[in-house]
């Protein structure tokens, strides 16, 4: 697998190199975001594979990391993973939101590091063209979209609006909240959301579960609509319906 990797700090990005190197990735070593976004614009030669993972620091010279995700998912639909020293949880959903598909946290184990790089790997192998644009449809979806109180899903076309209003999700978004909507009341395993949604079993995944479900509950402006059952999972509590008059 061809990984492209960002990191200004040369000593660091050797270092990680030759451990990619051994477990048989073929690195490209970016050093700032322009060398990045050149890196994945694409060529004549048509024996270059196109590049399996892309792993992103944050801390970059030129542009912030942010902006350079923004970019890149603009480029390529290769899954970007986010390296970075800032553990808040604002901070990852704000990198959730702009398509990265996962993070790791400085510092890190490079045993986790890699198992995340073969995860991500293996979703978007799993996911056909691995974008992650919210567009295709769920395969034997009811045609009835479902009501939430406020919240309407579609699941044919994945939409969902609130009071009428359109909210953008991500894919992995909407997969988790079609999943917890299409049996409200049911309390859902950790393990078992990972596994339908991340089609992964790697239980590293539970904290980006965690970012995802603060991410919808933000997203939706409802934080009660899906509640964390300690220890067990989450389930979607559907709003009670208004009185009816008379």
């Amino acid at each position: 697998m061809r990984l492209l990797l960002v990191e200004d700090d040369d000593h660091v990005a050797a270092a990680l190199s030759a451990i990619l190197t051994r477990h048989g990735f073929a690195v490209t070593h970016a050093r700032n975001g322009e060398e990045a976004l050149r890196a994945v614009l694409p060529t004549d030669d048509p024996g270059r594979m196109p590049f399996g993972v892309i792993l992103l620091d944050l801390g970059l010279p030129d542009q912030d990391g942010y902006q350079v995700c923004g970019k890149l998912r603009k480029l390529t639909s290769t899954p970007v993973i986010m390296v970075t020293a800032r553990s808040d949880v604002r901070s990852r959903i704000h990198g959730l939101n702009l398509g990265a598909d996962d993070y790791v946290v400085k510092p890190y184990d490079t045993g986790e590091l890699l198992a995340r790089i073969h995860a991500v790997s293996r979703r978007r192998s799993g996911s056909g063209d691995g974008e992650d644009t919210g567009s295709h449809p769920v395969v034997g979806a009811p045609a009835e979209p479902l009501r939430l109180g406020a919240v309407v899903i579609e699941l044919p076309t994945r939409r969902v609006s609130v009071d009428g209003t359109a909210v953008p999700l991500t894919r992995k978004e909407f997969d988790l909240l079609a999943l917890l909507a299409q049996r409200p009341g049911v309390v859902f395993r950790r393990e078992q959301i990972i596994s339908e949604v991340w089609r992964t079993s790697w239980e590293g995944t539970g904290r980006t579960l965690e970012v995802h479900v603060a991410s919808l509950r933000a997203k939706l402006r409802m934080p009660a609509l899906i509640e964390t059952v300690r220890g067990v999972g989450y389930r979607l509590v559907a709003p009670a319906a208004p009185p009816t008059a008379g």
